[in-house]
């Protein structure tokens, strides 16, 4: 039987590096460091920025429509939904 293998987390915030920062596929990247994709996968999960909430952020003036809060978000972004004031 193999003896499971453990990763500090230099190793692994490398690793997520190589595809946050590089652009690289999970593949690529869990090839390049010799692990599993589903390893790389949850380390990301874990070890990247959490985003900003949707809704955080949006851009609002006097001259501009009003940005309510009832903004919905979804795997593309956040869907503004503009009101006027």
């Amino acid at each position: 039987m193999r003896q499971r293998r453990s990763f500090g987390h230099e190793f692994r915030q490398n690793a997520v590096d190589l595809i946050v920062k590089q652009g690289d596929s999970f593949q690529t990247a869990a090839d390049a460091v010799n692990v599993d994709v589903a390893s790389l996968r949850n380390w990301l999960r874990q070890l990247a920025a959490p985003a900003d909430p949707c809704g955080e952020g949006l851009p609002r003036s006097k001259n501009s429509p009003r940005i309510t809060n009832d903004v919905a978000c979804s795997s593309r972004g956040p869907r503004w939904n503009a009101k006027s004031q």
